[in-house]
């Protein structure tokens, strides 16, 4: 790789920013990072890393306040437009025209880049081919799959055939299907053309999958380097628990990140993987009292993330983590949602065709599927925000198709792009959704006040919620839809584009709240998310395909004597077996 020229050359890059309150951020603080031509490079960092400000910086669309800064040769401060000329950018929300086809957003960004006629004959039919778009060229993008809709984004910015490709987040919304199918493109122009790639992403499993990975912290690299040197820095540290069969994994789980020592604790096909800290492993597991079995692992690129960060972030924010397991009555028997035959139809189209299923009271139940799946639309009508065309629905004792608003009113919603207004303050968010949800007087300054302190928002009461960091962005729209107390709580992909620590600090909310007999219904693209759930449903064209617990599902998608996948494998079989069952019907 050292013989190769270089694409990129960063030299104590710094910059800074100002809020419309004064404070300033650094998001970069004297980074240098040298990238080969050719090679795949991942940036993974939390929230304000630094890593979306130094794609911008990569791609001329702002100049660093200092260092220097080369990219496919050129000083980007000097020269941002020839740099333009010759890389591709698609950052976190890419500009496709929802109401042009396929066809014309390609062409649209052909015209803006000067791509003529003769050279479109050449690159279309390869991106078509790539995408699998080609026969989707008349179809308006706003009527896309998500992962098409990033197929077609990335398709646009190959139109001209970049040197370097900078791709920030491209897989956030994404199911594991279409992130394969994304990530098999862009190994195909590494492979095939020798493209420069750099990429930021949440997903550590993908950035374990690259040539190089930097690790950003406070616009700061924390390390760099081959993902396995990485990794190793984890070696010996990492364990699967395994704890009492009564306590669920998260509940275990919960109870365990929040203990000294610990850097980090997910769940795991029933257990928990841990990662500890080196100067504490010789100490015992002590869990009041609970019965816990340790079994050595070898460690993960994410363990190695983990670790890392954890040495640098100081004493780690670790309320809202150790819920207690609940010693009062099991309510798990009463059934607080019940499906039956449900239907939507579009016109001709089913979106959903007689799914049914039923959710405890107290349980944390997933709704997975691929884009396009129904699980959305399921959803949407679950929350009634959607009338069903056919089948039961009843949601806390009500008949959702008869009795809505009764039904709502003990519903709370958490959206992936957050039902806040950025332009009001974090208390006049609070206010404005206590009023909603009809609180008044007294219990409207308890339930803001509570939850303020719960979260802690306090310090931000005055600032505006778009100005927000993400994760508490993440915060404040569980708080608001926590205000009147739900008895059902749905989740729909809220931890979509978050970095490992606030999704982990985020499930350990959600645990506290299952143990306190609220109900958890949760869409999500990260595998590794349904390890929380009690149960979980796998949808793919309207219809179930799967329905039990990880362990289930996992050992469903292994077969009789293969080995038991991952919950991302899992997904993945689940749903090409059916797929393929379909095919040779329909043949």
């Amino acid at each position: 790789m050292q013989d190769r020229p270089l694409s990129f050359l960063a030299r104590d890059v710094c910059k800074t920013f100002r809020r419309d309150t004064g404070e300033t951020v650094e998001a970069l603080a004297g980074v240098s990072l040298d990238v080969r031509k050719g090679s795949l490079t991942a940036i993974v960092g939390p929230d304000g890393a630094g890593k979306t400000t130094l794609l911008r910086l990569a791609s001329g669309l702002i100049a660093p306040d200092a260092g220097s800064l080369d990219v496919v040769g050129i000083d980007v401060v000097a020269s941002p437009q020839a740099v333009q000329d010759r890389i591709g950018y698609m950052p976190q929300r890419f500009g496709l025209y929802e109401d042009l086809s396929v066809q014309e957003n390609l062409d649209l960004y052909a015209d803006l880049h000067g791509v003529g006629h003769a050279e479109r004959e050449k690159v279309y039919p390869r991106l078509f081919e790539m995408t699998q778009l080609g026969r989707f060229k008349g179809r308006p993008a706003g009527k896309l799959s998500g992962g098409m809709k990033q197929k077609l984004g990335l398709a646009c910015t190959l139109v001209r055939a970049p040197e370097l490709l900078l791709l920030d987040e491209p897989t956030v919304g994404v199911d594991p299907l279409s992130r394969r199918e994304l990530w098999e493109i862009v190994f195909k122009l590494i492979r095939e053309d020798g493209l420069s790639v750099i990429v930021a992403t949440s997903y550590l499993d993908e950035a374990e999958r690259c040539e190089h990975a930097v690790l950003m912290h406070a616009g700061k690299i924390l390390a760099e380097g081959p993902p396995a040197e990485i990794t190793a820095k984890a070696e010996g540290c990492c364990f699967l628990v395994t704890g009492p069969q009564d306590v669920p994994a998260r509940s275990l789980q919960a109870r365990l990140f929040a203990l000294p020592g610990i850097v980090d604790a997910v769940p795991e096909a029933g257990r928990v993987r841990v990662v500890r800290k080196p100067d504490h492993l010789d100490a015992p597991l002590d869990l009041d009292g609970i019965s816990l079995e340790t079994e050595a692992v070898a460690p993960r690129f994410e363990d190695a993330f983990m670790m890392l960060f954890d040495a640098v972030a100081g004493d780690r924010e670790r309320t809202g983590h150790a819920g207690s397991v609940s010693d009062g009555p099991d309510r798990r028997d009463e059934t607080i949602v019940e499906v039956r035959d449900l239907v939507r139809r579009f016109g001709d189209f089913t979106a959903v065709d007689r799914v049914s299923f039923s959710v405890r009271r107290g349980e944390v139940y997933g709704l997975l599927g691929p884009n396009g799946a129904g699980k959305s639309t399921t959803f949407r009508m679950l929350c009634g925000l959607l009338p069903a065309t056919g089948g039961t629905l009843q949601v806390a004792g009500a008949d959702l198709l008869k009795a809505g608003a009764k039904a709502r009113a003990r519903l709370g919603y958490v959206a992936q792009k957050f039902s806040l207004y950025g332009q009001l303050t974090v208390d006049e968010n609070l206010d404005f959704f206590a009023s909603a949800y009809g609180l008044r007087g007294g219990r409207k300054r308890d339930r803001i006040e509570t939850l303020k302190d719960e979260f802690e928002l306090d310090r931000f009461s005055d600032l505006p919620s778009g100005q927000l960091p993400s994760g508490f962005k993440q915060r404040l729209a569980l708080a608001a839809a926590l205000l009147h107390e739900p008895d059902i709580l749905f989740l729909d992909e809220a931890t979509s584009g978050a970095d490992p620590l606030a999704r982990r600090q985020f499930w350990g909310r959600i645990t506290a709240l299952s143990e306190q007999g609220v109900t958890i219904i949760v869409t999500t693209h990260f595998m590794e998310e349904a390890e929380y759930c009690d149960r979980i449903i796998i949808l793919d064209a309207g219809r179930n395909l799967a329905e039990g617990t990880p362990v289930e599902i996992r050992r469903q998608a292994a077969g009789a004597d293969a080995a038991a996948p991952s919950m991302e494998e899992a997904f993945i079989a689940i749903v090409e077996q059916e797929r393929q069952k379909r095919t040779e019907k329909a043949a």
